[in-house]
């Protein structure tokens, strides 16, 4: 059962929010689930690959509750800003993903 929002009109911005976070959780698994499959022709580097998707679907569903808690405050209040560190975070992610990958398929 959710908590009753820390706003009044649902449908704002932190369950928009929400929604898509969850997307990205999402995809990171389903991506993790496919580098598994790259063992067989790039050996064990793959897990590495691996490990910098889960620990990113990790770190998005541990902060998941705070964000959309401070999306909640931020409308109460009249003041909403960009949320810097997970925007930061889930972009170097995806650039060491891109990374590995590549040096995975062009160098393994």
């Amino acid at each position: 059962m959710m908590a009753t929002p820390p706003h009044n009109d649902p449908g704002l911005q932190p369950e928009r929010t929400t929604l898509a976070w969850g997307r990205t959780l999402l995809a990171l698994l389903t991506v993790s689930t496919l580098f598994l499959r790259w063992i067989e022709h790039h050996g064990l580097f793959v897990l590495t690959l691996w490990g910098v998707s889960l620990i990113t679907a990790a770190a998005i569903f541990a902060t998941q509750r705070a964000r959309y808690e401070r999306g909640g405050e931020a409308i109460v209040r009249g003041l909403m800003g960009p949320n810097i560190m997970s925007v930061a975070w889930i972009a170097a992610s995806g650039l060491a993903l891109g990374i590995l990958g590549i040096y995975a398929v062009l160098a393994l």
